[in-house]
């Protein structure tokens, strides 16, 4: 096996050690014996080397037009496209996910750099009639400056891209922290942009821990703008954190995402869903499928198949061509899943499969964990109302509409939700009540497409969108220009 390898930040053009010389492992998930690489654990002092270049970079980046800048985005879909097989690989062995799936996430970073060099294209502002017949008025969008990127581990690749490619594309410059779990993942993603030939400063990658670097964006008088996805506790400190200094910041914190089984549902299609939104990727999407809300009608008949398919579910390394789910990313969230695990049993769950980690001693060096499936759950347990992030289903019987809308709702959260159904009329009352960001019908929760916007309800997020042209929303500000003859 190759020696791992160590992988540098990446400051105002160059590949640099962090300035405290320290370093950590990065580990592969499904063999904890096995190093990925080595990433920088940096100082405070490598973040405002960071933001000290972007702002150098800032306002040449932003006198490009928007033609110029896409033209370099569509020169970093190239190098990723060239690149995908490795960066896919590498995902795998870092965060876990079948190598399937990082394939699909990483040509997803490459369809979404190439969607955004395109907006650079488009208008970025609107003519209005002025009461002065003599007078032309119309709006311009400016970048906001320096936006600050914080993603998590569980889309690497494809999380960051559709952060930093609408930050670029509308004139900022960019300081991107990743998640440590996944940090190797993204330095190869950064050397994209690198190779690209993109100019010094406009993006800028420092590596380490959250509560240093992290908090240190947040807190940084430079940083124009905070884009943050990850947890809810850490979200609500990066947006207190900017809103005391007047940033503009935008979070994306999780979900806890039910799928509705109406009594007229297609059952294989409903349990093909449920088991496919609620598994894949081991349950780390925010908008996973967690709560499973089945009218009594069919319950019986709808658990009955859910539970045989998931018996045909293969557990193994991401790298396994016969692999279907792979284990949890890293320690920390394996010991999380199980403690939420014991905590559903010990509030009165019913453990219907799963829930354990014994699955042979070739798994044992990793941090798997069976697809479990609970019931005689209440909307009250901490199973149905905390985000677990992990490949747990907790069924709840209701006997009607009103009732699975109203235990739908009666979460803090509100990402993603769908619902299985024949009937129109359903249907449209569940797209009009449901408390979600993200609505789908008769297909799985955990969906989401480039070209829309993304984003909660609730304390799913701060409000904002992301993704397609919502995006322009938060990486610019409207200048209205009145110009009198």
């Amino acid at each position: 096996m190759a020696v791992p390898l160590t992988y540098l930040n990446y400051l105002g053009g160059e590949w640099k050690s962090a300035s405290n010389k320290s370093v950590e492992a990065s580990m592969n998930p499904a063999n904890r014996h096995e190093t990925v690489g080595y990433i920088q654990k940096s100082s405070e002092d490598d973040l405002f080397e960071a933001v000290t270049a972007a702002k150098e970079a800032k306002q040449g980046w932003r006198k490009l037009s928007g033609p110029a800048r896409g033209e370099f985005l569509f020169k970093v879909a190239n190098q990723l496209e060239r690149r995908l097989d490795e960066i896919a690989e590498m995902m795998t062995r870092e965060m876990g996910k079948t190598l399937p799936e990082a394939k699909g996430e990483t040509a997803r970073g490459v369809a979404i750099l190439r969607y955004y060099a395109g907006e650079g294209m488009r208008k970025a502002g609107d003519v209005i009639p002025s009461t002065d017949s003599s007078a032309l008025m119309f709006t311009t969008r400016v970048p906001l400056g320096v936006v600050g990127v914080i993603t998590p581990w569980n889309f690497p690749v494809a999380i960051p891209i559709w952060k930093i490619a609408p930050a670029l594309i509308y004139g900022n410059t960019v300081v991107f922290k990743p998640a440590q779990e996944t940090a190797v993942t993204a330095a190869l993603v950064v050397e994209c942009f690198h190779e690209a030939g993109i100019p010094a400063g406009v993006i800028n990658m420092v590596t380490g821990e959250g509560g240093v670097i992290g908090q240190a964006m947040a807190d940084h008088p430079d940083i124009n703008g905070l884009t943050f996805t990850g947890s809810n506790g850490v979200g609500k400190k990066v947006g207190q954190s900017a809103l005391a200094r007047g940033a503009k910041y935008q979070l994306e914190m999780g979900g806890k995402n039910p799928v509705i089984v109406a009594h007229d549902a297609d059952l294989d299609q409903a349990v093909e869903a449920t088991v496919s939104g609620g598994l894949r990727s081991t349950g780390q999407k925010c908008t996973a499928t967690s709560r499973v809300i089945v009218h009594s009608g069919i319950y019986e008949a709808f658990k009955e198949k859910l539970l045989a398919k998931i018996a045909t579910i293969r557990i193994g390394p991401g790298l396994d061509a016969e692999t279907w789910m792979g284990p949890c990313a890293s320690e920390n969230q394996y010991r999380t899943v199980l403690s939420y695990l014991a905590k559903a049993v010990e509030e009165g769950g019913t453990l219907l499969c799963g829930g354990g980690t014994g699955m042979g001693r070739e798994l044992e060096a990793g941090f798997f964990i069976e697809p479990t499936v609970f019931e005689h759950i209440s909307s009250s347990m901490t199973i149905a109302q905390e985000e677990i992030f992990g490949p747990v289903l907790a069924l709840i019987q209701v006997d009607s509409m009103e009732e699975a809308i109203q235990i739908a709702n009666d979460v803090k959260f509100g990402l993603s939700a769908s619902i299985f159904t024949r009937d129109i009329s359903t249907m449209l009352t569940f797209m009009n009540d449901i408390d979600a960001g993200l609505v789908r019908i008769n297909a799985e929760s955990a969906g989401v497409e480039l070209q829309a916007p993304f984003g909660g309800m609730k304390f799913s997020s701060s409000g904002s969108r992301e993704q397609g042209q919502a995006a322009i929303e938060f990486y610019t500000e409207i200048k209205t220009v009145f110009v009198k003859a």
